[in-house]
């Protein structure tokens, strides 16, 4: 493993093209400026490298210098704190614990449907992911029309990790009615940013984009 950390100089973000975990990881990383590699990998062969440094050889993976770090929620974190401006986590203790417990509920939510609907092998599953993920962000609709972004006044890490799934709603087939326009009007902004534009990998920017991602 030291030899593997050696030759990474700097921060090095591992990640598979299509990952929607290193995609929040990335948008972090733009957001903050933060220069650093995005070393993208090959799923199904992981290079010696990366199994070096992580054993389960899956992506997100950052190096910086001497650590390593492999698990989306932890890496946001740690370059939150690391790179305190712009800071991305409510300053009070109260907010910042509010803001935890939101990312571990779209992860439990909505990051596992989607995990759901990638490993679907036959449509009965499918169409049942389906309808539960487009339900439950029907369901978050007052979340998404509370505040300027995701119940915030803010763009935070919530927000960094909102934006990857609602941009890969067309490539999922999963479409929201006509009342979800706050979801829409997020969306757009959200996908404007410079920052969310400058994550995109080639592979990401081919899906089907903002005009179809949210069609009422």
């Amino acid at each position: 493993m030291g030899n593997a950390i050696g030759r990474k100089a700097g921060i090095t973000l591992f990640s598979y093209p299509l990952c929607i975990q290193s995609h929040r990881v990335r948008m972090v990383l733009h957001e903050k400026g933060i220069a650093g590699e995005v070393d993208f990998v090959c799923c199904k062969e992981p290079p010696e490298d990366l199994l070096d440094l992580n054993p389960y050889g899956t992506t997100p993976t950052l190096v910086d210098r001497d650590l390593v770090l492999y698990e989306a929620g932890i890496i946001m974190e740690y370059l939150d704190e690391r790179f305190p401006h712009p800071p991305l986590y409510p300053m009070d203790p109260v907010s910042r614990a509010r803001a935890r417990l939101l990312l571990h509920r779209i992860q439990t939510d909505w990051y596992s449907l989607y995990g759901q609907l990638r490993a679907a092998d036959d449509e009965k599953s499918l169409a049942k992911a389906k309808k539960m993920l487009r339900e439950s962000l029907i369901q978050a609709i007052p979340a998404f029309a509370a505040k300027s972004f995701f119940l915030s006044d803010e763009f935070s890490l919530v927000d960094c990790a909102v934006a990857p799934l609602l941009w890969r709603l067309p490539s999922l087939g999963v479409d929201l009615p006509r009342q979800a326009e706050p979801v829409r009007a997020y969306a757009r902004m959200i996908f404007e940013r410079e920052s969310f534009q400058a994550s995109l990998d080639e592979d990401e920017r081919d899906l089907a984009g903002v005009p179809h991602a949210l069609a009422g």
